[in-house]
C-alpha cells in the first residue's frame, strides 16, 4: 500500500518546478536522442561539467545514426575526461541495434528501451517518460533520497527490492498528463535542493511543510544505504618518456579498466629512479635526463592508482627497437585530436602540455 505523504508531493513539486528550473540544453525539446546522451553523460558527472561535452557530442554525432557509424576511437575522445568509457562504448551498440531493429528510432516504450545494451531501469524511464509522455518513473539516488527524507524511509536504498518498490509506487502516484515533468521535477529537487551529505536547503524545498525527517530533525540521517566496500589501492609509476619533439604513449588491452584508451607508459609500483632507468634501457631506450615529478591520486569506483611519476628524456625515440611494451611515440598536439587519454593521467600530461577533457576547449571561441 503506498504512503498516503506519496499523494500530497505532487502538487507543490509541479507548481515548484513550474516557479522556476534550470533551462538545460537536453531540456530545449523532446528529442528522444538528446535526452539519452544527457542522462548517460550526467551519471557520475556534475551538469555544470557536462555542458560543454553534450554540446560538443552533439555537434559531431547529432543523431543516432552518427553515433553509430562513429569510429571507436573518435568516439572515446569526445568522451575523453567524463570516465566510465564503457557507457560510452554500451551506447554506440545501442545506436547499432536502434538502425538495425527499429529502423533508426528511439523505441518508445520502457520495456523496449530496456533491451538496449547501458539502459537500465532510470534511464529507461527518463527517456519514455520526458520524450514520449509514458507515465513511467526515473528512480535513482536523487529521488530515492528525497522520498526517504520526506517519508523518514529506513529501507536500505542500496537494496533492489528497495528501488523496485519506489518505482511501483510512483508509478500509482504519476500524474498521467505530465509524466516528464513530474520525473525532471523530481531529479532537480534532488540535484539543487535536498542534496546528499546533510547540506539540504530545506528553506527552500516545496515539500517542507511535509518532510517527516525535517520536522524532527534527522535529514542528515536518511538515506540508509550500505556502506561502500573499500577501493583496492595499487601503486604505479608514470613515465612521460620524450626526446625533443616527441612524447612516448602506450594503448591499452581492447578489454578491462579504460580499454583501447592511450596512456603514458606505466610500471607497478613506485620505483626509484635506478629502477626506472634499468626498465627503460631493458626495452631499447637510453635515459639522458631523468626528473621525478611528484605524486598524484586517481580514483576509480573498485581501485584507486596512486601514482609518482619521472620525466625521462631520452635520445632518438624514432629509432628504439622494436620492444613488448608497445610505445608509439607521437607529437603531444596529436593527443588533442586522436589518441583519447584518461582523466587519471592528468597530473602528468600538463608536463608535456596535453590537455585532456574539457580542459583542451578551454579559450576557445
Amino acid at each position: 500500500m503506498t504512503d498516503k505523504i506519496l499523494e500530497e508531493i505532487v502538487k507543490p513539486l509541479l507548481d515548484w518546478y513550474d516557479s522556476g528550473h534550470r533551462m538545460l540544453p537536453w531540456r530545449e525539446n523532446k528529442n528522444a536522442y538528446r535526452i539519452w546522451v544527457s542522462e548517460i553523460m550526467l551519471q557520475q558527472t556534475r551538469v555544470e561539467a557536462v555542458k560543454p561535452y553534450f554540446a560538443r557530442f552533439m555537434e559531431k554525432f547529432p543523431d543516432i545514426a552518427d553515433l553509430a557509424n562513429a569510429q571507436d576511437e573518435l568516439l572515446l575522445k569526445y568522451w575523453e575526461g567524463l570516465g566510465y568509457y564503457s557507457r560510452v562504448r554500451n551506447m554506440k551498440k545501442a545506436a547499432v541495434m536502434i538502425m538495425q531493429e527499429y529502423d533508426g528510432k528511439m523505441p518508445d516504450k520502457r520495456d523496449e528501451l530496456l533491451k538496449l545494451p547501458g539502459i537500465g531501469s532510470y534511464t529507461a524511464g527518463a527517456i519514455a517518460s520526458i520524450a514520449f509522455d509514458r507515465a513511467v518513473p526515473a528512480v535513482d539516488g536523487n529521488v530515492l533520497r528525497i522520498l526517504s527524507r520526506v517519508r523518514m524511509d529506513a529501507d536500505n536504498i542500496s537494496e533492489p527490492a528497495v528501488k523496485k518498490r519506489v518505482e511501483q509506487e510512483l508509478t500509482e502516484i504519476m500524474p498521467k498528463d505530465r509524466p516528464g515533468d513530474f520525473n525532471q521535477a523530481m531529479m532537480e529537487l534532488g540535484a539543487v535542493v535536498c542534496v546528499p551529505n546533510g547540506a539540504a536547503k530545506c528553506e527552500q524545498c516545496p515539500w517542507s511543510y511535509l518532510c517527516r525527517a525535517k520536522a524532527q530533525g534527522r535529514v542528515t540521517e536518511y538515506p540508509v544505504k550500505e556502506k561502500k566496500k573499500e577501493r583496492k589501492i595499487e601503486l604505479k609509476t608514470v613515465l612521460v618518456i620524450k626526446d625533443g619533439e616527441t612524447v612516448a604513449i602506450h594503448k591499452r588491452p581492447p578489454k578491462g579498466l579504460l580499454a583501447g584508451m592511450y596512456e603514458l607508459p606505466m610500471l607497478d609500483g613506485h620505483l626509484k629512479e635506478k629502477e626506472v632507468i634499468g626498465r627503460l634501457k631493458d626495452i631499447g631506450l637510453m635515459p639522458l635526463r631523468i626528473e621525478y615529478l611528484g605524486e598524484a591520486k586517481h580514483i576509480f569506483t573498485h581501485k584507486e592508482w596512486h601514482m609518482i611519476g619521472y620525466a625521462v628524456r631520452v635520445d632518438e625515440l624514432e629509432k628504439m627497437a622494436q620492444n613488448e611494451q608497445k610505445l608509439i611515440f607521437v607529437k603531444p598536439q596529436e593527443t588533442q585530436e586522436h589518441y583519447p587519454i584518461p582523466a587519471a593521467f592528468g597530473a602528468f600530461t600538463a608536463h608535456i602540455n596535453i590537455k585532456l577533457g574539457n580542459e583542451k576547449f578551454i579559450g576557445e571561441t
